[in-house]
């Protein structure tokens, strides 16, 4: 007789030829899933209607948002950009088509740039361009150095009367350039740079703003990379050379470009401290061009664009260090 060993695996429960439950990916086990009734008493997570709800997703817009981004998009350029484009365009347009029609044409049927060539002859604004250019530069430099100097000092250093002058900056801040406009002049004047493109760079040379920008950059940087130099030796012109000035270069280009705007639009100041036809900068010598072609528009759009491009170039060339001062928050390793 021969004995035969039973091989089959031993059933659980007591069952046989029922298989092994099999755990479900919720953890339950039995035969089939174990349904989870949600809140809403269905069974799926939808409330029995048997649809599934759109979750949101991190960073994904939906369609609507997208055109309601773009539809914004548009109407603030239309609003910015649009004025520049027009006059760009009236610049370009000859003296055959008309400019006072009901309905103009955006783009010129007879785009000419002979517009720019008689600027050029009615006015010498290569001149006026090279004026403009000396007060922008002194300007430049004058903040450049002596905003990152006052924004070190408040930011770094400690001193008596520390905080009055930083509220002293911040006060200028509230009072507009007009009310002081009257005691800068006698201050020239008495200085004896009335008339002479260095009084008309003067005031400009350092502003409250930039000091204010300069010492928030200053902030950013972590106290104990200055510890550490201190303990190393270092004075405070090396602490600012060696490891304050790398960090804020980005600051220190918007400073350059907001001067740089600011000394070559400036209209009101010039105005009132120039006297000579051959000193005037550019924004008050176009007025020379409006006042003698009140009639032709086309010939102010091309003074407007010609005082245009320097800003546009400068930016051009400044815009990668703008951008990362705008988003400078602290020290790179």
């Amino acid at each position: 007789m021969t004995n035969t060993t039973d091989t089959s695996e031993p059933v659980i429960g007591g069952n046989a030829g029922l298989a092994a439950p099999t755990p479900d990916v919720a953890g339950a086990t039995g035969g089939g899933r174990a349904s989870r009734t949600d809140r809403r008493g269905g069974t799926d997570g939808t409330g029995g209607t048997g649809k599934r709800r759109r979750r949101a997703v991190w960073g994904v817009m939906s369609t609507r948002e997208k055109v309601v981004r773009y539809v914004l998009l548009i109407v603030v350029l239309f609003i910015t950009i649009g004025p520049f484009l027009w006059q760009l365009s009236t610049s370009l347009k000859g003296t055959g088509e008309d400019i006072y029609t009901a309905n103009p044409s955006f783009i010129p049927s007879q785009p000419t740039i002979g517009n720019y060539l008689r600027v050029a002859d009615a006015i010498p604004v290569f001149g006026y361009i090279g004026n403009s250019l000396i007060v922008a530069a002194i300007d430049v430099i004058g903040n450049i150095v002596f905003a990152t100097l006052a924004g070190f000092a408040l930011a770094r250093l400690q001193w008596r009367f520390r905080k009055v002058v930083l509220g002293l900056f911040l006060a200028t801040l509230v009072l507009p350039g007009e009310a002081t406009i009257i005691s800068q002049f006698v201050t020239v004047k008495d200085l004896g740079l009335a008339d002479s493109l260095v009084g008309v760079a003067l005031p400009g040379m350092i502003a409250a703003l930039n000091v204010l920008l300069m010492f928030n950059a200053f902030r950013q940087v972590p106290e104990e990379i200055d510890q550490a130099a201190v303990m190393d030796g270092a004075n405070a012109l090396q602490r600012l050379r060696y490891i304050s000035f790398p960090a804020v270069q980005g600051t220190i280009a918007v400073i350059a470009i907001f001067s740089f705007i600011g000394a070559w639009d400036d209209f009101l100041w010039p105005l009132i401290v120039l006297q000579s036809p051959d000193k005037l900068t550019l924004t008050v010598g176009l007025q020379y061009l409006q006042g003698t072609f009140a009639t032709d528009q086309r010939m102010i759009a091309a003074g407007t664009m010609i005082a245009f491009i320097p800003i546009a170039v400068i930016f051009a060339l400044l815009q990668r260090f703008f951008f990362k001062g705008v988003e400078e928050g602290g020290v790179k390793g």
